[in-house]
């Protein structure tokens, strides 16, 4: 049953200490090199004093994959550092990654099979390299001081999309996860205005998946927040994602934002209490906290670029 929580969010990310940071990250590393050019990533360590355990245990690791449609942004993207700071004072380490733009130079998408080529195509390069960085990360913990026994992956929306698709293939043992060790999978996914792309027809889980955290617009048209089905395709939003997760009694939390549309893959800091509770409970603790909630929150600032749908993204 929905929570209807009707509330003036920015009270409470007002009461929360808004640290500034320069963004200058505690080391960089080249992970991949690609055709196309060398990928790095950034690590974040836990400020100096911050608490890194809970009950003596370890807090995970945070990966980010930023947004931008496959066709832009970076991970030294100034908007991301407010949100690397909060996560580094709670005491979590964060390595933000590079990944190839598959969508790069593209100038029109609509609705046809040549540009659901060109998605499905630019989704997983993006998880071919999300899966470099976390086979680099798990074979170079000590030396980056991370967390390699619990990485929690994260990302807004093509970012999103990336992490969403890397636990599901995961657990379905796909192509391409062969890179990583037999076993492993994320301890946890974080998804802002995210989906999962199937062309093998309804989205299912050979395996349980790990505890997922999702936040979505209800009115999204850049990222669906339903599902998009044609034939054996599929594109499931958060909403499609979480009935799933109800269905087969999987861990999940989907905060679902009334009224709201792409803007809310813009709100990490804003979110700030509920992404530590969860990592907190379902993820360190491993205690299932199951949350379905409907989010009404007017002050939420609405861009420009969330107003429109997919394919002004790629419009000259």
């Amino acid at each position: 049953m929905n929570r209807i929580i009707s509330t003036i969010i920015a009270m409470l990310a007002a009461s929360i200490c808004l640290a500034q940071t320069s963004g200058e990250p505690s080391g960089t590393y080249l992970y991949c090199q690609r055709e196309s050019g060398d990928l790095y990533l950034d690590v974040y360590d836990p400020a100096p004093g911050s608490v890194t355990e809970i009950d003596g245990i370890r807090k995970p690791t945070i990966i980010y994959l930023f947004g931008g449609g496959f066709k832009g942004g970076n991970r030294s993207s100034k908007y991301n550092f407010n949100w690397f700071q909060h996560l580094s004072d709670a005491g979590y380490s964060v390595v933000a990654i590079d990944y190839r733009l598959g969508l790069q130079g593209v100038t029109e998408m609509g609705i046809n099979a040549k540009s659901a080529d060109l998605l499905y195509n630019a989704i997983h390069l993006a998880v071919e390299d999300l899966f470099a960085a976390t086979k680099f990360l798990l074979e170079n913990a000590d030396q980056l001081g991370i967390n390699a026994s619990s990485l929690v992956v994260s990302g807004s929306s093509a970012g999103a999309m990336a992490a969403l698709q890397a636990e599901w293939e995961i657990c379905n043992g796909s192509a391409g996860t062969d890179i990583l060790p037999d076993g492993f999978n994320y301890s946890g996914v974080i998804a802002f205005s995210g989906a999962i792309y199937s062309r093998s027809g309804a989205i299912r889980y050979a395996r349980t998946p790990c505890p997922h955290f999702l936040c979505h617009g209800t009115e999204d048209k850049t990222v669906p927040y339903t599902q998009i089905a044609l034939l054996k395709q599929r594109l499931a939003g958060s909403d499609a994602i979480a009935k799933i997760f109800a269905q087969n009694g999987y861990d999940c939390q989907i905060w679902r934002f009334d009224g709201n549309r792409h803007e809310i893959a813009n709100t990490q800091v804003r979110n700030l209490p509920e992404e530590l509770q969860f990592l907190e409970l379902n993820v360190t603790k491993g205690i299932r906290r199951n949350i379905d909630a409907t989010v009404v929150d007017e002050g939420i600032d609405i861009p420009a670029w969330a107003l429109g749908d997919f394919r002004q993204i790629y419009e000259k």
